[in-house]
């Protein structure tokens, strides 16, 4: 009679499985295991992420309500962290206390927000129209905080009447004071 009505048998199908499953359970659980490496963010969970990639871009720069230095760039993205702002193309104009204008461009550049430390990274060339001069360096950080350029390696400098050249120039905008080292040459 049993097998006659074969819902009854249903119940059987659950109770195999649960019984047999010692037999078959640590199997499954190995094939299903996930397989390879996982690595975890070395970040918090929390922290936000800010990374950027951004066509044309322009950073003011302002002290006491007037603005000192424009900074165009063809391209910006996130750098070492997110408090750097990484360039392309390079187009600045600074602004000095005469409203004498300087303009500087270079293929690469590098913002530091909490430092206020602009970096310009090869073929660097700075125009001052008023003063008739042109500099030319492949690497020149600006720092904000100090009012100081400094340019590491080799500068060249040339003006209505003179050319420098020198291994070192160390530059004091507020003051328009020029420190030149490292092997100085100057043609008149």
């Amino acid at each position: 009679m049993i097998y006659r009505n074969s819902r009854n048998l249903l119940w059987v199908v659950p109770l195999a499985l649960f019984l047999t499953s010692p037999l078959w359970k640590p199997a499954l659980t190995d094939f299903l295991q996930p397989r390879g490496e996982y690595e975890t963010s070395s970040r918090d969970a929390d922290e936000p992420v800010q990374n950027f990639i951004m066509d044309v871009i322009t950073i003011t720069l302002s002290n006491k309500g007037r603005v000192e230095w424009v900074v165009n760039a063809q391209q910006a993205f996130t750098g070492q962290t997110d408090k750097e702002i990484g360039m392309i193309d390079v187009d600045a104009l600074y602004t000095d206390q005469n409203n004498d204008n300087t303009h500087i461009t270079s293929s690469e550049g590098m913002y530091d927000v909490d430092k206020r430390h602009l970096i310009l990274i090869d073929n660097v060339v700075i125009r001052k129209p008023a003063a008739g001069q042109e500099m030319f360096t492949e690497l020149l950080h600006y720092y904000d905080a100090v009012k100081m350029a400094i340019s590491p390696g080799d500068v060249e400098i040339t003006g209505p009447k003179y050319t420098i050249e020198a291994g070192r120039l160390d530059y004091n905008l507020a003051t328009n004071a020029y420190d030149f080292s490292k092997r100085v040459k100057v043609d008149l």
